[in-house]
């Protein structure tokens, strides 16, 4: 692997212009040092940086990419969409034909909007559930992201009942005073909160598979616990399904896990990776938005015609080819089951969590079933783990706290490149 000259050259100069010389705080490599590569293309299994270097990769922009970078259906839709106009700002059929195959395809979505990013949808699912209830506070749980909306910026006090406090800057008071968080996993804490705010509790929000803190999975009878709490408080459930949307199953988590929300929030998986999001949910909530109801909220892009075209490509090949999901569940396993045996060779200690093709390996002898168990990991190591498998061709998330995820790319040859390098990887990081 070459050095990067072009891209320390390239992060230096954007330390000017952009604030941190990234435009999302994860690029810029300070979890796991060194400086990030700045990339000029992608194709398939492979992105290339400004200094000629081929990486292997696992984030697929952060998982939308699940046939690869640039699939070919994706782009001839994107070519066929550009000559008519970037932009309208009016409607479109293809709005009415991606809506109508989200319904098809996600159990709880009987009607959808769109928007421009998971973070939009997030914070529109929000003010929704609070004009539908008439209530203010809302559910989070420690370590799930739902963007950076002011509501989903709050950390945990010292109890489960205890009011939050921003997290952030900027974030002000009286909007932590209506974020209450919980422990992922912990139905009980979730009662004490409910028990402690009687009647005030709109809508409790997850990632039903948690993505955020490294991957996570939900215990056996936390997402039913869940639904069976709202419905006994009318509190609406949220899936923020930004990640597992359409990537664990057609439909998502909620498919795969046999537990209908409420509302579901998706992302950029709906627009074949390009910048979209969507919100949808039961006909009697969704009807609380404007213009058929009272809760605002618009969008001069939403709907955007090549990110539709983009996406309505991208559906309709999962929609129309369902075994994917086994082949990308078998080549995740088989790569997660030879980081197991090449762990246990070097005597690492380790937790390696999976889910479908999405996984995440934490450096900690304790399963990892929330934020907590997750914050024992080896950071250190992690951080020399990833530099070592950067150098050996193989891009992975530069942090402890994000999942993998893996494309049809990824052939079983690359599967054999990938555990080659993790055993050199590991055996490196273990010795520095």
């Amino acid at each position: 692997m070459k050095i990067a000259p072009i891209s320390n050259e390239l992060f230096e100069r954007a330390q000017h212009s952009i604030p941190g010389g990234v435009n999302s705080p994860v690029r810029a490599f300070r979890a796991v040092g060194g400086n990030p590569r700045f990339m000029v293309s992608a194709k398939g299994p492979y992105m290339f940086d400004e200094d000629g270097n081929q990486y292997i990769e696992f984030i697929n922009s952060w998982g939308p990419m699940i046939l690869g970078h640039a699939p070919e259906m994706v782009q001839q839709a994107v070519q066929e969409a550009i000559p008519n106009s970037l932009s309208f700002g009016a409607p479109t059929r293809k709005e009415i034909e991606i809506a109508e195959l989200i319904i098809s395809m996600v159990p709880s979505v009987e009607k959808v909007r769109m928007v421009n990013s998971g973070t939009e949808a997030t914070m529109s699912a929000i003010r929704v559930a609070r004009g539908y209830t008439g209530r203010s506070k809302i559910i989070k749980f420690e370590g799930c992201y739902h963007g950076h909306g002011d509501s989903f910026l709050i950390a945990a006090g010292s109890g489960a009942i205890t009011l939050g406090v921003p997290d952030s800057p900027g974030v002000t008071k009286g909007v932590a005073l209506d974020t209450l968080t919980a422990p992922y996993n912990n139905l009980e804490a979730v009662k004490a909160l409910l028990n402690a705010n009687p009647g005030e509790v709109a809508a409790i929000i997850l990632e039903p598979v948690a993505g955020n803190m490294g991957l996570v999975l939900p215990k056996p009878e936390f997402l039913q616990g869940l639904r069976q709490l709202c419905d006994q408080d009318g509190i609406v459930l949220i899936f923020d399904e930004v990640m597992t949307g359409f990537r664990l199953a057609p439909g998502g988590a909620q498919e795969l896990y046999g537990v209908t929300p409420d509302m579901t929030t998706l992302g950029k998986i709906i627009g074949g990776g390009m910048p979209v999001g969507a919100y949808g949910g039961k006909k009697e909530i969704m009807d609380y938005v404007a213009p058929a109801g009272p809760v605002y909220q618009a969008g001069t892009l939403s709907g955007n015609p090549i990110a539709m075209s983009a996406g309505m490509a991208m559906l309709q090949h999962l929609h129309s080819n369902p075994s994917i999901y086994n082949q990308l569940e078998s080549t995740t396993t088989t790569i997660v089951e030879g980081m197991k045996e090449n762990m246990q060779k070097l005597g690492l200690n380790y937790s390696i969590n999976q889910v479908g093709s999405m996984f995440s390996i934490f450096f900690t002898e304790q399963p990892v079933t929330d934020f907590e168990s997750a914050k024992t990991s080896d950071t250190a190591l992690f951080g020399r783990y990833f530099n070592a498998m950067l150098q050996r061709g193989i891009y992975l998330a530069p942090s402890q706290y994000e999942a993998l995820f893996v494309s049809t790319a990824i052939t079983d040859e690359l599967v054999s490149k990938y555990l080659q390098a993790n055993f050199e990887a590991l055996q490196e990081a273990q010795q520095q």
